[in-house]
C-alpha cells in the first residue's frame, strides 16, 4: 500500500483509508462487533492504517468498536476522530465546540478509543456561536499535552481554514469530494495547496451510488440516510446514473469496476489527496483497495472529467436544512 503526506506536520497515513461510519451508524443497517473486528483486520493486514470515526456515530458505539478492533494495531494505525455536537437522548443536537465541550469529548473518546491520544482530530461542523481561534487554540493545547497529534476540520469554508490554520496548523480538512460532487475544486482545493494542508474525502463513491449498486428502483430504508439526499430521489436516479455509466465506460477499457475507477480518478487528483471510502462486506473492501493499482494517464483522467463536465447531477447533496451547516 502506498502512503500519502497529509499536512507539513508529519502525518502519513495509506493512500487509501477506511471510513467506519457506515459499520454500524446511518445506513439502515448495522454489522456486529464481530464482523466489523474481522473486516477491520482484513483492511490492516491490506496495508490500510487510516481510519476515520466521530463520537456522534452511534453516538459513541462506533468509537467502542473502532479502538477494540484496532487495539492490536494501534502503533500501526492513525486514527481520527471528531467533536463538536451536543449529543441528547443519543442523538446530535445542534453543534457545541465550546473549549469545555472539546475537552469532555476529547475525553470521551480516548476513554471509548481505549487509547492515550488520538491521531487526527477534526472539527466535525463549524460552531457558528464559538470563534475558530478559540477552537483552534483548545486543540493547540491538546497537542501541547500529548492528547492528540494533528488538527483537522470539516466542511469550513475558505475563510474559517485560514483562521484556523494562523493559530495553529491545519494537517487535513475532510469534505465531502467525489466525480459526483466537485464543489471543493473552486476555492477549497487551491486553497489547501497553498497552505500545504491534505485533503481527505468521505463519500468518494458517492455514498454508495458510484459503485453501480443503484438503479431507479433500488429502495432505501426509512432509517438510511441517504432518504434526506434529494439525489437519491427516485425522479432523478434515471439523469445521475449517467455518471455511473460514464464510469462503467472507463472501467471496461482498465478491467475495472466504477468504483476502482472513481477511486482511482480522486487519487489521481493531487498526491495529497487520500480518500475514505466505507464498507460492510470484505469484497467491497478489496475491490477499493485494488483501485490503488489502477493507473490512470494524464489522457485518462482530462478525458473523465471532461465527460462528467458535461453532466449535471440532479438533487442536492443533503436538504436545504442539513447544508446550511456546512461552509461549503
Amino acid at each position: 500500500m502506498q502512503t500519502r503526506k497529509l499536512g507539513n506536520q508529519g502525518l502519513e497515513v495509506s493512500a487509501l483509508g477506511f471510513g467506519c461510519m457506515g459499520l454500524n451508524f446511518s445506513y439502515g443497517h448495522r454489522i456486529s462487533a464481530e464482523e466489523s473486528t474481522k473486516l477491520l483486520h482484513k483492511a490492516v493486514e491490506n496495508g490500510i492504517t487510516f481510519f476515520d470515526t466521530a463520537e456522534v456515530y452511534g453516538p459513541y458505539t462506533n468509537e467502542e468498536i473502532i479502538g477494540q478492533a484496532l487495539k492490536p494495531f494501534r502503533e500501526r494505525v492513525v486514527i481520527a476522530t471528531k467533536f463538536g455536537f451536543n449529543i441528547q437522548d443519543e442523538k446530535m443536537a445542534g453543534t457545541n465546540s465550546t473549549p469545555a465541550q472539546i475537552r469532555k469529548a476529547v475525553e470521551g473518546s480516548l476513554k471509548r478509543l481505549d487509547t492515550d491520544y488520538i491521531d487526527l482530530l477534526y472539527q466535525h461542523r463549524v460552531d457558528p456561536n464559538v470563534p475558530i481561534e478559540e477552537v483552534a487554540g483548545t486543540v493547540k493545547e491538546l497537542i501541547q499535552e500529548g492528547k492528540v497529534k494533528y488538527f483537522g476540520l470539516s466542511e469550513p469554508g475558505v475563510e474559517t481554514i485560514r483562521r484556523a490554520h494562523a493559530v495553529h496548523p491545519v494537517s487535513a480538512l475532510q469534505n465531502e469530494y467525489s466525480l459526483w460532487f466537485r464543489k471543493p475544486e473552486h476555492e477549497i482545493i487551491p486553497l489547501l495547496e497553498e497552505l500545504s494542508i491534505g485533503l481527505v474525502p468521505y463519500s468518494p463513491l458517492g455514498k454508495g451510488f458510484l459503485t453501480g449498486a443503484f438503479d431507479e428502483t433500488t429502495a432505501l430504508a426509512a432509517n438510511d440516510f441517504r432518504q434526506n439526499s434529494p439525489r437519491f430521489a427516485a425522479e432523478v436516479r434515471e439523469q445521475n446514473l449517467a455518471f455511473v455509466n460514464l464510469l462503467k465506460r472507463f472501467a471496461v477499457e482498465k478491467e475495472a469496476t466504477p468504483a476502482q475507477i472513481a477511486l482511482a480518478w480522486l487519487l489521481a487528483q493531487k498526491p495529497w489527496i487520500t480518500p475514505i471510502p466505507g464498507t460492510t462486506k470484505i469484497h467491497r473492501l478489496e475491490e477499493n483497495i485494488g483501485s490503488i493499482s489502477i493507473s490512470l494517464g494524464a489522457d485518462e483522467i482530462s478525458a473523465i472529467t471532461f465527460e462528467a463536465d458535461k453532466l449535471k447531477v440532479a438533487g442536492g447533496r443533503y436538504t436545504e436544512a442539513i447544508e446550511k451547516t456546512t461552509g461549503l
